[in-house]
C-alpha cells in the first residue's frame, strides 16, 4: 500500500512518554503476536477491531497516535483506518517494531505489562508480605484464624480457587475485609492467579492500616499447583455486605491512602468543562460491581471495576497522560483504585459527594461506533437456514473471537481473522470451490458488518451478505450448533493464552511466567519510561 502518513522515531516517543504528554502508541497485531515482544506503554488495538473500539479506547480525535506491527503489513492499513474515523494526528512508528528494538528500546513480552510489572516494583520497595502455598495449605487445615480472600474477577474465582478462598474483587479488598475478618487476631491471606493482584490487594490492605496480619498466596494459585496442592473449582464463596460503620471507616482508610499517593479531588461540577476540553483527554471510569453499574450510574461513565482498573489499565485507558477520573458511591473503591493509579504516574480525580439521583443512567454504557460502508446485504436466519440445506454454495464465515467460536457456531462456518481477510478467503475458496455466497456474522455482526464491503472487493462474482442479527439470531432461532476447531481459515492468533488462566497450564509454562514476572523490575530500569512512584 502507498502512504503519505508520517512516521515518528523511537526518540520522539519516548520524549513523549518522559514528558507525560498524552500519546496513544498502538499495536495493531492480534493479542498473542503483541504478547510475545512490545514497548512498555504500547496498547494492542488490533487492525480488524478499530472500528469497534477506537472511539471509545481513544476519545479525543487529535490525540496524537503512533501505531506499529512487525513487518506484517497492518500498520499502515490501520493508520489509514483511524484517519477514515477522524483522527488527524496518526503516524508510523519509524521502523515498526524492528525500529524500537534497533534504537535501543526495552521490549515487554505477556499482556497488562504496565500493572504487572508496577505490582513488582511495589513487592520490591515495600517488602510485601507473602507466604508459600505449603504454609497457608497447613493454616487451613489446622483451621487456624485465617480467611482467604480471593482478588480476582468472579468467573476466574469460579474456575479454580482456593479451598475456603472467598471472591473479594481487588477494589472490594478495603470495604469488605472486615466484614469477613472483624477480630483483628484474624489472619488475611490474599491470593489471585500469579502474583499482581496479590501483592496490589495484600498493600492495599496494609495501607489502609487494618489490624489484621495480611500476606499474600505467595505466586497465587500458580504457586499453589506448582506445590502439588489441589484447587477447587465451581465456588461461590462471596463476601457480605458491610454495614454502615463498616463503610464509614473504611472510606476514611481509603481516603487517607488516597491523599498519600497524591489523588486529586473533583465534583460533578468539573465533567462538563473537562469534557468540552480540546486538548486533553478525559477518561470516566465507575469502578463498582458490573451489577451496580447496570442498576444506575453517571451519563458518560463506563463500567470497569476498579482492581481490573488497576490491572488492566493499558487496555482500558491506552493514552498515556491522559486524566483519569473514577466514581463510586461509597468513598472507597474509587480511592483505592485512584491510590494505585497516582502511583503508577496518572492524573487522577475521586468525584466526591455524589448523589444518588445523579446515577440516572441504567443499563450497558452507550459504545459509539462509525456506520459501516454502505449498503449491507442482509440475510436473514430462515433464508440462510434454507440455502445450507439445500447445498454447499453457500458459505458462513464467522469473525467473533476464536474462543467463542470453539465454544459454539453455525454448523459449517468457518473461523475467519478480518486482519487476515485475503489469505482466509484464499484458503475457503481453496476448500470450498463452488461456493456462489458468503454470509458474514459474528456474535451480533458487528464486527463482522465491517468486513463485508472488504469481502466483497476480494470475491468477485460472489453474492456477499451479513447475518441479519448475527449468530446470536441463530441460537436464539433454536437452531442448530456445533463447537470445536471445525473450520479455521486463520490460526488462532487473536488471544493470548495466559499460563495462568484455566486448568491445564503446563508446569513450565507456569514456572517461566512466574520467572518472567521476577525479571520485571529490572526490565523497567532498563526502560526508564515508567514514572512510578510508590508510597
Amino acid at each position: 500500500m502507498t502512504t503519505d502518513l508520517l512516521t515518528t522515531p523511537y526518540a520522539q516517543v519516548r520524549e513523549h512518554l518522559l514528558a507525560g504528554r498524552e500519546i496513544a502508541l498502538l499495536d495493531v497485531r492480534e493479542e498473542d503476536p503483541f504478547a510475545q515482544a512490545h514497548p512498555l506503554w504500547a496498547a494492542n488495538l488490533p487492525v480488524g477491531r478499530i472500528e469497534l473500539d477506537a472511539w471509545t479506547r481513544i476519545p479525543r480525535r487529535d490525540t496524537p497516535v503512533v501505531v506499529f506491527d512487525d513487518g506484517e503489513g497492518l500498520a499502515e492499513t490501520a493508520a489509514h483506518r483511524l484517519q477514515a474515523l477522524g483522527y488527524s494526528q496518526v503516524s508510523l512508528l519509524a521502523g515498526g517494531l524492528q525500529g524500537w528494538r534497533d534504537a535501543g528500546g526495552e521490549l515487554f513480552r505477556d499482556v497488562n505489562v504496565p500493572s504487572k510489572s508496577f505490582g513488582e516494583l511495589v513487592e520490591a520497595e515495600r517488602h510485601t508480605p507473602s507466604l508459600p502455598a505449603e504454609e497457608v495449605k497447613a493454616l487451613i487445615e489446622s483451621q487456624a484464624n485465617v480467611v482467604v480472600l480471593d482478588a480476582r474477577r468472579f468467573d476466574e474465582y469460579q474456575t479454580m480457587s482456593i479451598p475456603s478462598g472467598v471472591s473479594v474483587p481487588g477494589a472490594e479488598l478495603v470495604l469488605r475485609a472486615a466484614a469477613l475478618a472483624p477480630d483483628p487476631s484474624t489472619h488475611i491471606v490474599v491470593n489471585c492467579a500469579g502474583r499482581t493482584r496479590s501483592i496490589i490487594g495484600t498493600q492495599s490492605l496494609v495501607n489502609a492500616g487494618l489490624p489484621n496480619r495480611i500476606t499474600a498466596l505467595r505466586n497465587g494459585t500458580i504457586g499453589w499447583l506448582l506445590a502439588g496442592q489441589t484447587l477447587d473449582h465451581g465456588a461461590n464463596r462471596r463476601a457480605p455486605e458491610v454495614s454502615p460503620e463498616q463503610q464509614a471507616r473504611a472510606a476514611a482508610q481509603a481516603r487517607a491512602v488516597a491523599d498519600r499517593a497524591g489523588v486529586r479531588r473533583a465534583t460533578l461540577a468539573d465533567l462538563p468543562a473537562w469534557a468540552a476540553e480540546t486538548s486533553r483527554t478525559t477518561y470516566r471510569f465507575d469502578v463498582r460491581t458490573p451489577e451496580e453499574f447496570a442498576h444506575g450510574h453517571l451519563p458518560g461513565f463506563r463500567s470497569a471495576p476498579g482492581g481490573q482498573l488497576v490491572q488492566e489499565t493499558d487496555h482500558q485507558a491506552p493514552v498515556r497522560g491522559a486524566r483519569i477520573v473514577l466514581a463510586d458511591t461509597d468513598g472507597v473503591r474509587a480511592n483505592m483504585s485512584a491510590s494505585w493509579l497516582a502511583q503508577m504516574g496518572w492524573e487522577v480525580h475521586v468525584l466526591d459527594k455524589l448523589p444518588a439521583q445523579a446515577l440516572k443512567e441504567t443499563g450497558s454504557a452507550p459504545t459509539a461506533v462509525p456506520p459501516p460502508e454502505q449498503p449491507i446485504p442482509l440475510t436473514s436466519v430462515a433464508t440462510l437456514q434454507g440455502w445450507l440445506a439445500e447445498g454447499s454454495d453457500t458459505v458462513v464465515i464467522d469473525f467473533t473471537p476464536s474462543a467463542n467460536y470453539v465454544k459454539r457456531h453455525i454448523p459449517g462456518a468457518w473461523w475467519a481473522l478480518r486482519s487476515q481477510l485475503a489469505q482466509g478467503l484464499a484458503h475457503i475458496r481453496s476448500q470450498q470451490p463452488g461456493a456462489q455466497r458468503l454470509v458474514l456474522t459474528c456474535g451480533s455482526s458487528a464486527l463482522a458488518a465491517y468486513a463485508v464491503a472488504e469481502t466483497a472487493r476480494l470475491s468477485p462474482g460472489l453474492s456477499v451478505s451479513l447475518l441479519d442479527g448475527g449468530t446470536q439470531a441463530w441460537i436464539e432461532a433454536g437452531l442448530p450448533l456445533e463447537s470445536g476447531e471445525t473450520q479455521l481459515a486463520a490460526p488462532r492468533i487473536d488471544r493470548y493464552r495466559r499460563p495462568y488462566e484455566g486448568t491445564d497450564a503446563p508446569r513450565e509454562a507456569m514456572q517461566g511466567y512466574l520467572d518472567w514476572e521476577f525479571g520485571l523490575v529490572e526490565q523497567l530500569g532498563r526502560d526508564g519510561t515508567h514514572g512510578f512512584k510508590v508510597i
